[in-house]
């Protein structure tokens, strides 16, 4: 499979090999991202915002690619992360393969993709790499540092591994460390897809693909994205289509057809193997893990001006007592922190759409810095 990168997405060349958290030594790395606003003279204006699994580093649109990106409710001009202010750096995360170096990248030294090659990634791995993307672009020290799903573990862990490096933070619908029925949920994804024949031990190519492994493994995303209340309202028990097939009648529902769409739409533009890595860091990530698993410790550590926790009470993906875990941690650090558990129908995706609730908030709190 190829690479999937927006035509506006710009990288950073990291010009020394990437010591991994598993030992490995990876050379030749990429960070891809994507600006958006003015930067002050002194350059103390800047947002990083660290992604979730899938997104790439098109937040919103810009000049030089007009195409909706994946908050563009949220960035831009007039908007709650409003670009008349602020520049906006998003970065796609290490092991994707939405242009930062992942398994579908090429390997510099076969000049073969990597694959199952690719070390094991780790969420600390991409804090890293992020870090050192920041630290390349000329920045010791940002404004904030926004981290949403996958990212706020991500930036958690940057802050911690990286004292100073931003003074405030906003965390949405993340955690310290993954749940058991989270686990359970990503291993069944993985499993779909080692388990399609065509996955072939990460030897597939777009004529030989893991289609029906891909399509199980989203499906199940979907459903723990959001919330059965948001399923039954949307949805109910409405038929969408009825087939009839050796007088046996498969009853298509309309949530199996939506599913099925988002499903597809998904498969087309992300890799299998870079879905593999990046789902199984998220599960093994634990900020507590060099504290003697004392998860207080962890978060009093990480040194903050003011931060803001976000988090959903329809979230069973993530559920709203990490997020409060969160803001009660850092609050024992010292931080000032402003916490807030949404009522929003969707789940886990709110943020992606349920901007009247936290567009509000996220405003707010970075016009008080």
């Amino acid at each position: 499979m190829s690479e999937f990168i927006p035509a506006s997405t710009k990288f950073v060349q990291l010009p020394e090999k990437v010591q991994m958290k598993c030992g490995a030594l990876l050379s030749g790395v990429r960070i891809a991202y994507e600006t958006y606003g003015q930067l002050t003279s002194s350059r103390d204006n800047v947002i990083l915002i660290l992604t979730g699994l899938s997104p790439d580093a098109h937040v919103a649109s810009n000049k030089a690619n007009p195409q909706c990106g994946w908050w563009e409710a949220m960035v831009g001009a007039g908007k709650a992360i409003d670009t008349r202010y602020w520049y906006v750096i998003c970065v796609n995360s290490l092991g994707s393969c939405k242009g930062s170096t992942g398994a579908s990248s090429i390997n510099p030294s076969t000049g073969e993709p990597y694959r199952l090659s690719f070390p094991k990634l780790a969420i600390e791995d991409i804090a890293d790499t992020t870090a050192q993307a920041i630290f390349l672009l000329g920045f010791d020290k940002i404004a904030c540092v926004i981290g949403l799903s996958m990212g706020g573990m991500t930036a958690l862990s940057m802050l911690s591994r990286y004292p100073g490096i931003a003074t405030h933070h906003i965390n949405i619908s993340s955690a310290i460390h993954a749940l058991p029925f989270s686990i359970a949920i990503r291993s069944l994804q993985r499993e779909s897809i080692r388990n399609d024949p065509n996955w072939n031990q990460g030897n597939y190519d777009k004529d030989i693909f893991p289609l029906n492994g891909m399509l199980l493994a989203r499906k199940l995303g979907l459903i723990s994205y959001r919330s059965a209340k948001e399923w039954e309202q949307r949805f109910g028990r409405n038929i969408f289509s009825l087939e009839i097939s050796s007088n046996f009648e498969f009853n298509q529902f309309e949530i199996e057809s939506y599913l099925q769409h988002r499903a597809h739409d998904f498969i087309n533009c992300f890799d299998p193997n870079c879905y593999l890595y990046l789902s199984q860091s998220m599960d093994h990530f634990d900020l507590a893990e060099n504290y003697n698993g004392d998860i207080h410790a962890s978060l009093e550590n990480i040194s903050l001006r003011r931060a803001l926790i976000i988090g959903v009470e329809t979230d069973i993906l993530f559920p709203i007592h990490q997020q409060r875990q969160i803001a009660k941690g850092l609050e024992r650090g010292g931080t000032r922190v402003e916490f807030y558990a949404l009522n929003s129908l969707q789940g886990h995706d709110a943020f992606l759409v349920d901007i009247d609730e936290f567009g509000p908030k996220i405003q707010s709190f970075l016009s008080a810095l």
